[in-house]
């Protein structure tokens, strides 16, 4: 594809555009999940202050993304991530409340620190005079000498980039910023932004580095030790977390990991099953973040507790959410049960006797957790008669309904697609083959 030069910072640091098949699918990923959270996001920011600055930076951030999916080189994606970073951290202190003000420092600074890994990386190679165009299969010449201060480089890359997709130990942010952003900023920030740091690690793996010049190296054995422990500690704190977007907050931390887990098996059937897992993860995530909102604006509850009975109240919003959830989990024939299976034959396609095995293991007892923290809310709602503080059944309260059609038709659409693409998976599956064939 022919390239597009905007500038020219220094030697081999340009800002350069280029489309290619991942860049175009993850652009199309962003492009249509911020554009169906922004149509949900009329209602919802009706009740939030500050509405045109909220708009702005979620444009912008926007704009950022899709720019940031067709970036050429390692250099124009990281400037633009940088970007991304300072122009949705405003989203998340849009209440400007002492809370939303800590959480957004918090994000900035986790982001920053991340960041600072990545460029250290970057320089690094750059010192080696590597030449980070995004090329298929890795950039570095396999002539060149790829030794241990090349092996941190690489780390640092990964390990940057991963602190956005909110991989442990740099997962702090997530649930510390979700309960505080408005509903629609907290959606795309889990089911949008942190892809862009997915993006980030598929880049320097994939197309910087090259898949063969990790595997079986620490830098592999340890981003699946790290993935692996994320998607466990993650669903763990989901379940015994009492506030619905906080428990969403870490639902994320765990499912996005699933994604880095398949990522760092190096295996073409796991990338497959990541990559889908990307996108399957953002249409149920940005739903059920919606749902929280809707929730909080019609209802006012936060707390799990407090959802008993309101599914006959809601009932539109929370078949979207218990449908979405089932996909979550994984349960036939939803779609991340086939991202997920992918996953788990990535994990055994491994050459690595003890982690090959146990990666299944984690990702069976993840989807037992998610099943507990998701569908306990369904429960809930539907089986559950409302009562008040005292045990007793709620009397003359205002009515709670479902939200307008603005807001239900992104979660409607959202839903059914997450259900759809699990039937009828195969245009996904083999446009994402056809990409294996030339990464590994």
């Amino acid at each position: 594809m022919p390239e597009i030069r905007l500038l020219n910072v220094a030697d081999s640091m340009d800002l350069c555009f280029r489309v290619d098949e991942l860049g175009l699918m993850f652009a199309l990923l962003f492009a249509s999940m911020w554009i169906l959270v922004a149509i949900a996001s009329i209602e919802y920011m009706k009740h939030e202050k500050r509405r045109k600055g909220f708009y702005v930076f979620y444009a912008l951030t926007g704009v950022i993304l899709v720019l940031a999916a067709f970036a050429a080189n390692f250099f124009t994606y990281y400037c633009l991530f940088e970007a991304m970073t300072l122009l949705s951290m405003p989203m998340v202190l849009n209440s400007r409340s002492h809370e939303s003000v800590m959480a957004a420092l918090k994000y900035l600074f986790y982001s920053m620190g991340g960041a600072f890994l990545t460029l250290f990386g970057f320089f690094l190679f750059m010192t080696k005079g590597f030449d980070l165009t995004f090329t298929a299969g890795g950039c570095i010449p396999e002539s060149a000498e790829f030794g241990t201060l090349e092996l941190v480089g690489a780390f640092c890359m990964v390990l940057g980039f991963a602190t956005k997709a909110g991989m442990f130990p740099m997962h702090g942010w997530l649930p510390t910023a979700h309960p505080v952003a408005p509903a629609p900023a907290s959606a795309v920030l889990s089911g949008v932004i942190t892809k862009a740091g997915v993006l980030g690690i598929v880049r320097s793996i994939f197309y910087c580095v090259g898949p063969d010049r990790i595997r079986g190296t620490w830098v592999q054995y340890t981003f699946l030790v790290l993935s692996m422990t994320t998607v466990l500690m993650g669903s763990m704190m989901a379940y015994q977390e009492k506030v619905l977007k906080k428990r969403l907050a870490y639902s994320t931390v765990s499912q996005v990991s699933y994604v880095l887990f398949g990522l760092a098996t190096l295996e073409p059937v796991g990338f497959i099953g990541a990559i889908l897992h990307v996108i399957f993860h953002s249409l149920v995530k940005d739903t059920l973040f919606l749902t929280a909102g809707a929730v909080i604006i019609k209802a006012r509850k936060t707390l799990v507790s407090q959802l008993d009975g309101i599914g006959r109240k809601m009932p539109i919003t929370m078949w979207c959410f218990t449908l979405s959830s089932i996909t979550l989990i994984g349960i036939p024939p939803t779609s991340a049960f086939i991202s997920k299976w992918y996953l788990a034959q990535g994990a055994l396609d491994m050459d690595i006797p003890v982690i090959r095995w146990l990666g299944v293991v984690f990702l069976l007892v993840s989807a037992l957790l998610t099943a507990g923290y998701l569908l306990t809310v369904s429960i809930r709602a539907f089986l559950y008669g409302e009562k008040d503080e005292s045990g007793t059944e709620k009397t003359g309260q205002e009515p709670v309904t479902d939200p307008g059609l603005l807001m239900l038709v992104p979660m409607l659409i959202m839903t059914l697609l997450s259900v759809v693409l699990g039937i009828w998976p195969m245009g996904l599956s083999s446009k994402l083959l056809e990409l294996t064939k030339i990464l590994f």
